[in-house]
């Protein structure tokens, strides 16, 4: 093999070269260190011990007193010594925790105190951490990343719960209000709150703490917020600068109202009826097309149930099964008195048989041991009217006409022991039956204005003649498809041309809802 001379001069220079380099070559003194070695160049002051901030976390935990749902999955999650949320290897995460602390400006727009959500506290450690600014205290390094971990947390789920579900538990709330009963120390509340919403549970945390450890917490800050278009409107009014101390309450707590998610709601609809309470209205609403009209409601003490369900037929001259608690106010006393009840048109029937009894021998007794029921019968002076509108509810109320027409003139009526009077029921079915054959609305218009109390009976003439049309006569009319019925309760609500409009709160709503959201103000 043949090497060229350049070659031969070239190997004996790199050798020269490699060997000068490595006589050349210092000695590595830190080449045997260990970590133990830099601990002299370790702070104390600055070091960070993720078992002393626990320690510290257990310690905030025990000593925090409140309640809320939201304060209960805060302790717990630490409680349990569950990962920290907002702290890390390099100490905080800035763009999660940015995230959150924006949300301050949407908390001062929904009128609440942003320490109420210790949002000056968070404020306060992340400038300590920025500036390095602790002590051997209250502020030590591990201290004030504890508190900040926290109150970051605490923060976020009361935030995010509050405006997922609303601030307030209506179910809850509304549900022990009025006592119905109250006997060996044990309270029965009325149900008035029947509305099926999302209630947030275990389920919820556990979500909303992935969304910060899966970096999508902006996403899931906006996710949160109430989707009402009527939520924007009243947040917009709040800040208006002719609101009064008592406008911006009722405007609080109607902004409250759009935050509870409702499983059904009426803008999902074509066609519905809606009936809100304070405005003593209803309004059914066929696309562009609303029918609006006056009706009355439960009275302050026999409050109308807030609920949804479908109305699912008419019933035309109908008998009103008296409900058992009127009997025992108002009928009860009466028994004996058979021109009380004939004069009402009152028959007593045993509920299990249907045999009705000779009111000479009703008794106390009967009306008191629940088996037998006063019926008042159909047809003219019937307290339901001539028409009632039937719908699934665990409260025994529906919508009927009424005989007695004056309080539709009031500005306040609430009347009724739960029903709602409907000021315009043949309209009203007009409306619900729709595109109906012109025959079955004539037959419902003649069946309304009938006198059915006339009887058949050729032979005795002191009778009036029966000139009744059976062929026109209609008991029930059952409605297909169903019509979607609402019955809520709003103090600002817009009106059928879209106007915000103020009602008075007849059932003192507004003040225990605003008891509550001071919580937080």
């Amino acid at each position: 093999m043949k090497v060229s001379c350049t070659a031969m001069v070239m190997l004996p220079l790199v050798a020269i070269i490699l060997l000068s380099s490595c006589r050349k070559e210092k000695i590595n003194i830190n080449k045997n260190l260990d970590i133990e070695a830099y601990q002299r160049f370790s702070v104390t002051q600055y070091r960070l011990n993720a078992r002393h901030i626990r320690n510290y976390l257990q310690r905030l935990t025990r000593n925090d007193r409140d309640s809320m749902l939201p304060d209960r999955y805060t302790k717990r999650y630490y409680l349990d010594k569950k990962d920290f949320l907002w702290i890390n290897r390099c100490g905080i995460d800035a763009a999660q925790i940015r995230s959150l602390v924006d949300c301050a400006d949407i908390i001062v727009q929904m009128g609440f105190d942003t320490e109420k959500f210790r949002v000056g506290q968070i404020i306060e450690d992340l400038r300590r951490i920025e500036n390095l600014s602790f002590d051997s205290a209250h502020n030590n390094i591990n201290h004030v990343y504890a508190r900040l971990e926290y109150n970051l947390t605490k923060f976020y789920l009361r935030y995010t719960y509050g405006q997922r579900f609303g601030f307030v538990n209506p179910i809850y709330l509304y549900n022990r209000i009025d006592v119905r009963d109250s006997t060996d120390g044990n309270v029965i509340y009325r149900q008035l709150f029947a509305l099926k919403m999302e209630r947030p549970g275990p389920y919820f945390a556990e979500l909303a703490m992935n969304k910060i450890r899966k970096d999508s917490l902006t996403y899931f800050l906006k996710a949160v917020q109430p989707v009402s278009p009527l939520y924007a409107r009243l947040l917009k009014r709040l800040h208006q600068v002719d609101v009064g101390r008592y406008e911006k309450a009722k405007i609080l707590c109607n902004i409250e109202r759009c935050r509870w998610r409702l499983k059904d709601y009426p803008q999902r609809y074509k066609k519905y009826v809606l009936v809100n309470i304070p405005s003593f209205k209803l309004c059914a609403v066929d696309g562009d097309s609303v029918l609006e009209m006056r009706v009355g409601c439960g009275t302050f003490e026999t409050k109308t149930p807030l609920l949804y369900s479908q109305i699912k037929r008419m019933d035309i001259n109908p008998q009103w099964i008296i409900p058992r608690s009127i009997v025992k106010k108002s009928i009860i006393k009466h028994v004996g008195d058979k021109n009380y009840f004939e004069s009402r048109g009152y028959l007593i029937k045993n509920i299990h048989t249907g045999e009705e009894i000779d009111l000479d021998k009703a008794s106390l007794g009967m009306l008191e041991n629940g088996e037998f029921a006063v019926i008042q019968r159909g047809g003219k002076g019937n307290s339901l009217g001539r028409i009632v509108f039937r719908f699934d509810n665990d409260f025994s109320v529906y919508l009927h006409d009424t005989p007695s027409r004056d309080f539709f003139s009031r500005e306040d009526r609430g009347v009724s022991h739960g029903c709602i009077r409907v000021q315009k029921p043949f309209e009203l079915a007009k409306f619900i039956l729709g595109n109906a054959n012109d025959e079955l609305i004539r037959k419902i218009a003649y069946s309304i204005q009938a006198d059915i109390s006339i009887h058949r009976d050729d032979k005795n003439k002191s009778l009036p003649i029966d000139t009744l049309n059976r062929k026109l006569l209609i008991r029930t009319c059952y409605v297909k498809p169903k019509v979607p019925l609402f019955i809520i309760y709003f103090t600002i609500y817009p009106d059928k041309n879209g106007v915000l409009t103020f009602y008075d709160d007849v059932y003192g709503y507004d003040q225990v809802i605003y008891r509550q959201l001071k919580n937080y103000m």
